[in-house]
């Protein structure tokens, strides 16, 4: 192991292997299984996801893997080795108040409303359609997938 590194066999493997040996194996390449061999991990499925992912980077491997009828994990495979992606955030989210931090902020806003200033009075001009167009969302919902030398998402 020393000679080797990382790069040798671990000692429960070449246990194994002894084990096989002195049954009368005399081959060390793979044996013949049964089932269907692993098909869908083919150039023309990852044209398919690739296209898919460029339409719609903020998908999860579940949806892709039902638009291709293909195993999740294929995809996950697929994203992360063939096209090189990985997924990060699109956006910073705030995280939630406490129901604390909430209140606290209903009060500052209360006793700023019936202070004797006249705060909004000062207000030159003010859009309110900012508050009733705010989706606001989770910060894995927001996530979408990138290459290493795609644009930041925005």
């Amino acid at each position: 192991m020393q000679v080797y590194g990382d790069n040798g066999m671990k000692k429960t493997e070449v246990y194994k292997w002894v084990k096989r040996f002195s049954e009368g194996r005399e081959i060390v390449t793979d044996e013949e299984r049964s089932g269907q061999p692993a098909t869908s991990r083919t150039e023309e499925n990852i044209a398919k996801i690739c296209q898919i992912v460029r339409k719609n980077r903020r998908l999860n491997v579940r949806s892709i893997a039902e638009q291709v009828h293909i195993n999740r994990e294929r995809v996950r495979k697929i994203l992360i080795e063939d096209l090189d992606m990985r997924k990060v955030c699109a956006k910073m989210v705030p995280k939630e108040f406490t129901k604390e931090q909430k209140q606290r902020r209903v009060t500052i806003c209360q006793d700023l409303l019936e202070s004797q200033d006249d705060i909004l009075g000062h207000v030159i001009a003010g859009d309110e359609t900012w508050v009733y167009q705010y989706d606001p969302e989770m910060k894995r919902q927001s996530a979408q997938w990138k290459t290493a030398n795609s644009l930041r998402p925005k």
